[in-house]
């Protein structure tokens, strides 16, 4: 019989909690510049995560004879396939400038897993540089990608919210890296195996500084979005402060990965 514990497993290592993180950004960044409900794109972005973060886990195991998968891989490469084939049904519902963009976003997604130059590793290995290419992914899929497709002027506030959404998936990421001090391999030179975690931490806390008040330079601010915003400050300077690499992976896999969903979910009730 199949307990909860393995759905949840199964929940998360295929990447559907992450994917709707995504979705929930894409969501956000429809409501912040009113858009109409985009439904083929923020679809079309949650698929997309779905193969791209399984890609990049799973890549190396998919290469492996199948008598050797377990059933657990199998089933998270049926998914994969069937998310796949969601992406391409949702691509072409997408405006031509929007298909472009999202082919550069793949380019990167594929430097950061294969190793496409002679004697160099894949970009995911590149000492320091796995959470800059990280957080501009998320970026362009959940902030860029949706403006584009619905062909929204780019202008002052546009950069602002490209600035604030590096910042939370920065953020974001740190906490990961903290939990993952005693496995990263040390050449990755992740931030704290370069600072020490107490100032990753410290770093952490002062992005989000600008993060918030970045909001006041709105040309429209909402003020009860300052209250949405300060509350997701709140939230993840805890996560933040109390992260050490004892944590469950639960700490980061499902509870700070459920952040992106709670701020989506505070606009839409307040």
């Amino acid at each position: 019989m199949i307990s909860f514990k393995q759905v949840f497993d199964f929940y998360i290592k295929s990447s559907i909690h992450v994917a709707l993180s995504v979705y929930a950004l894409v969501r956000m960044t429809h409501f912040m510049f009113h858009i109409n409900a985009d439904v083929p794109m923020a679809n079309f972005a949650f698929w997309g995560t779905i193969v791209g973060y399984n890609f990049v886990k799973y890549d190396a195991l998919a290469r492996t004879p199948k008598k050797k998968m377990r059933n657990e891989l199998k089933l998270i490469a049926l998914l994969s396939l069937l998310s796949l084939a969601g992406v391409g049904y949702y691509f072409f519902q997408l405006q031509l400038i929007t298909q472009l963009v999202s082919l550069a976003v793949l380019a990167l997604t594929l430097l950061y897993t294969l190793p496409f130059f002679p004697n160099r590793k894949n970009a995911r290995n590149w000492a320091g540089v796995k959470i800059y290419i990280v957080s501009l992914c998320w970026v362009g899929v959940t902030l860029v990608l949706p403006l584009l497709n619905a062909y929204v002027d780019m202008g002052f506030d546009f950069y602002l919210k490209c600035i604030q959404r590096f910042i939370l998936v920065f953020v974001l990421i740190l906490i990961f890296e903290i939990l993952d001090l005693a496995n990263d391999d040390p050449h990755l030179k992740t931030v704290p195996q370069q600072i020490g975690v107490k100032r990753t931490k410290i770093v952490g806390l002062l992005l989000l500084l600008p993060f918030y008040f970045l909001e006041f330079l709105k040309t429209n601010f909402i003020e009860k979005q300052l209250i949405v915003n300060l509350v997701l400050v709140v939230l993840l300077s805890l996560f933040l402060v109390f992260a050490n690499e004892k944590r469950s992976r639960y700490y980061t896999s499902f509870w700070v990965e459920s952040i992106p969903a709670f701020w989506w979910l505070m606009v839409v009730l307040f």
